[in-house]
């Protein structure tokens, strides 16, 4: 066996406990942050709190994610990764039980604020740790697991309300768990990884942007289409006629296509390449898009918004390959870190510019809307392939 051989085998060789402990991590994190986002909704909801008040408070967190990355990169430098993400989870297990404590929209302002605060670094952390110790053969396959793996958390998250329920301190403990569990993986797998990659030179989050902006926009655009859809597609499919019970099975099957299509984006990301897959991934967003006004009343809507919800959220999962196609140490922790930015600014901007544009020409706004980010972003990407 030559020198070179044994190097690849030992590059290819992978860390399987500490893979499954980093996504196990944000699985979990995924379930807690999935059950906070419609627990405090029904609760505000039984307050009588307006819808508008409700929206504002759900963007809280969001907003912590947006102003807490910039701070990532040089946080993690100082403190080191696993004791940032260990100091995070308890935090965040801390500010929930505070948010169980108090009532109001108003004091549980600053409280979502300080969830998405103390959660965006462990989500950061986490991800740029299985990035950076994924082999590039099977970079692909490994992270469309996780991004199935992750949305199945999120759709757990809201599952779990319906065990213990929404009223009193049951389904606050299970966030709170959630998020201390995080902290004990974290804590049990830390041994088993490097400290997090810091050759290169110090990178910003700001400085990221000037180095990946078309990266960056495709993260927008999985942001946008989620929040989207799952905050708007009710009002599309009223305006339709359609029932409510209709409705909530198309938002479901847009979530089981998001879960379930990640791993075959990943593979033929690793047969045909990560910017062909992702260009295939957008077109078939832009179709979807021209194809939902037609087909809605039928039983093609059914494998569309399958479909739809699988390459719309494939997107994201490309844009990670990608990231870790391109940049390593320093610039990959701030990469990692811009996208929780722009997923979060996807998540702020997107409906509210959805729903403006529903406003002025109709309900097929919303479609419309979805299929011009398609557009734009497939032609940012197709006139950067051209040039090489």
């Amino acid at each position: 066996m030559t020198v070179e051989s044994i190097t690849s085998a030992r590059a290819d060789r992978i860390p399987w406990a500490a893979m499954a402990g980093i996504i196990a991590t944000v699985t979990v994190f995924a379930v807690a942050q999935g059950l906070t986002y419609p627990l405090l909704s029904f609760i505000l909801e039984r307050q009588r709190t307006t819808s508008g008040l409700i929206g504002l408070s759900a963007a809280m967190t969001p907003l912590g994610f947006i102003l807490s990355a910039p701070f990532i990169p040089a946080l993690s430098r100082r403190v080191s990764g696993a004791r940032l993400a260990i100091l995070c989870s308890i935090l965040a297990a801390v500010t929930l039980m505070t948010i169980a404590w108090t009532e109001g929209v108003w004091a549980w302002m600053p409280l979502r604020f300080l969830l998405g605060v103390f959660a965006n670094p462990l989500y950061v952390i986490s991800e740029t740790w299985l990035i950076s110790i994924t082999p590039t053969s099977r970079r692909g396959r490994i992270m469309g697991l996780y991004s199935s793996i992750v949305s199945g958390g999120f759709a757990i998250g809201p599952l779990s309300l319906g065990l213990a329920g929404t009223e009193g301190w049951p389904p606050f403990t299970i966030g709170i768990a959630a998020f201390l569990l995080c902290g004990l993986i974290v804590l049990a797998v830390a041994p088993r990884l490097s400290e997090m990659p810091d050759e290169g030179e110090a990178t910003s989050v700001g400085g990221f942007f000037a180095m990946a902006p078309l990266l960056l926009f495709a993260v927008f655009t999985a942001a946008a289409f989620e929040q989207i859809l799952l905050s708007l597609f009710a009002v599309y499919g009223a305006a339709l006629g359609s029932a409510e019970a209709h409705i909530a099975s198309l938002i479901t099957c847009f979530i089981a296509g998001n879960a379930v299509l990640q791993i075959l984006l990943g593979r033929l990301a690793e047969w045909f390449g990560s910017t062909r897959t992702m260009l295939f991934c957008i077109l078939a967003c832009l179709a979807s898009c021209l194809l939902l006004p037609s087909a809605f009343n039928s039983w093609l809507t059914w494998p569309l918004v399958f479909v739809w919800g699988g390459v719309s959220f494939g997107i994201y999962t490309l844009s990670l390959i990608q990231l870790g196609e391109r940049f390593t140490g320093q610039a990959l922790i701030a990469g990692d870190a811009a996208f929780a930015l722009v997923w979060g600014i996807g998540g702020i901007v997107g409906s509210p510019a959805t729903g403006l544009a529903m406003q002025l020409i109709g309900h097929q706004g919303l479609p419309l809307f979805l299929g011009l980010l398609s557009f734009v972003l497939a032609v940012f990407l197709m006139v950067r392939r051209w040039r090489g």
